[in-house]
């Protein structure tokens, strides 16, 4: 009834999708189905999220070599989130309602950083594109996508493949 009541007088809110994305062919997919599926359409915000894992302190030979690295990772990682900013807005998206977000991170999981990413930003939806890991080492080592689908109970999931 609320929603009812939100669309009536015209103060729905955009709805809050969190593609989480990498250089992958996966995560190509995602983006591109997000743009054929919402492209155009009102009512939407994306943030496009890249997350670096942060490496251990002892990972490196110096603490410079070590930010050098960050800061390599983080400036592809924003080049990266402007390119699929563009694919979204050449899709439809307004431009103001992309928020690209590059995160360096410590997580145990990728899976773990998105749930914290999607619950402090209250996104209604999370997509990702699926890695296309065998069974056998979906089995031992898990996935992102499942352990997201069984993390996330607050939101809708787009596990793309």
């Amino acid at each position: 009834m609320a929603a009812e009541n939100q669309i009536e007088t015209g103060l729905l809110k955009d709805r809050h999708i969190l593609l989480s994305l990498d250089e992958s062919e996966n995560s190509k997919r995602a983006l591109i189905y997000t743009a054929e599926m919402l492209g155009g359409i009102e009512g939407f915000r994306a943030t496009l999220l890249h997350i670096i894992p942060e490496p251990p302190e002892d990972y490196f030979p110096s603490d410079s070599e070590r930010h050098k690295w960050i800061e390599e990772k983080v400036f592809s990682g924003t080049q990266l989130l402007e390119k699929y900013s563009e694919q979204l807005v050449q899709a439809g998206f307004e431009k103001n309602k992309i928020q690209p977000l590059v995160e360096v991170r410590k997580c145990t999981s990728i899976a773990e950083c998105i749930v914290d990413v999607q619950k402090q930003l209250n996104c209604c939806t999370v997509i990702v594109g699926r890695r296309g890991i065998s069974k056998k080492e979906e089995f031992i080592f898990g996935s992102t996508s499942s352990k997201l689908l069984h993390s996330l109970k607050s939101c809708a999931i787009w596990v793309i493949e």
